[in-house]
């Protein structure tokens, strides 16, 4: 072998041995101890990614809750309860229970009730044509219907209702909230699920005065503050022409919903209401009455109707004494 390739070869030997054991001692220098906690938290998340819980995923749901020692502020959607309470004891710590959500659209602007005013021509992504125009329907506030919230959804979760052109939000929504984060108009938000899935909420973010919102919605909540009369329990919030009702303070007495004059406030899985039966009418039975306890009335009448006798008692007698008088006078 020529002397200078062989030269090569251990010159290039002794660099790359040299830069192994820079870089070995470098390692070792800055080398970061991970929790072995972290990894055991990381299995057993679901990986899904989501993003739901607050954190760009599981992996860093993991640390976050193992550096923080504490379950207070951490929560993973996908599991629920019962994954938090399998991951207590691993930190050592209490799970704190947290009431089970899911994704609701507040708003029922459909083709139906907010009628389209012109055809639309062009990218129909929601944020490209909220940067464009109020929609097709007039309302600046309502659903496009682009559908990239559906989109947005790694759970097949919510579909696209061609009857209405809204989103529908199904029974096995995990409340990741990527939904929420994809709308531009925030149309959606997360409510507790509530007992029985039994949920109350006005349908609406028009904050338009009520005739405007009317011209563009048939089921717009127009501010007139029924519903907030009807309420008893101070579970419903008022602010810019607009009702809004508070799940954790809301009792689901349903008071609201029947005062709506546009049926703007939308009640979920509830039995439906029983026809209101007519109350038949029950003839009262007549009791004579004595003349202490008649009326006023009667006792007027009675009293008008002496009179009238006096009066043509004594019309008769004077008629009487004139025809008399007469009589006399012929004679003499």
């Amino acid at each position: 072998m020529d002397g200078s390739v062989l030269n090569a070869i251990l010159v290039m030997s002794s660099i790359g041995v040299g830069a192994a054991i820079i870089l070995f001692f470098v390692a070792q220098k800055f080398k970061v101890i991970e929790d072995p906690k972290i990894d055991l938290v990381d299995e057993a998340l679901p990986g899904a990614n989501c993003g739901g819980c607050g954190y760009a995923g599981c992996r860093a749901f993991a640390e976050g809750m193992v550096k923080a020692e504490t379950m207070d502020g951490f929560f993973c959607p996908v599991g629920g309860n019962d994954l938090m309470k399998s991951l207590a004891p691993l930190l050592g710590v209490e799970a704190v229970e947290k009431k089970p959500q899911i994704a609701v659209l507040r708003c029922n602007g459909s083709i139906k009730n907010s009628i389209p005013k012109f055809d639309y021509d062009g990218d129909s992504t929601c944020s490209f044509t909220t940067n464009l125009s109020a929609g097709v329907g007039g309302c600046q506030y309502g659903c496009l219907g682009g559908g990239e919230c559906v989109d947005a959804c790694d759970f097949d979760a919510m579909y696209m209702d061609p009857e209405t052109n809204l989103p529908v939000v199904k029974i096995n929504c995990v409340a990741c909230n990527a939904c929420v984060e994809a709308c531009p108009r925030d149309i959606l938000e997360l409510r507790d699920r509530g007992p029985k899935e039994k949920r109350i909420f006005v349908s609406c973010i028009n904050e338009e005065k009520g005739p405007l919102a009317k011209a563009n919605c048939t089921v717009a909540c127009i501010g007139c503050k029924a519903c907030v009369k009807a309420c008893k329990f101070d579970a419903i919030d008022f602010d810019n022409f607009l009702a809004y009702i508070k799940y954790d303070v809301c009792t689901l007495c349903r008071k609201c919903v029947e005062v709506c004059p546009t049926d703007a406030i939308h009640e979920l899985n509830f039995k439906p209401r029983k026809p209101k039966a007519d109350k038949p009418k029950v003839a009262k039975p007549k009791v004579e009455k004595s003349a202490a306890d008649k009326p006023k009335e009667e006792k007027e009448e009675s009293k008008t109707e002496e009179k009238v006798a006096d009066n043509k008692e004594k019309s008769e007698k004077t008629a009487s004494d004139v025809k008399v008088e007469s009589t006399n006078n012929d004679k003499n």
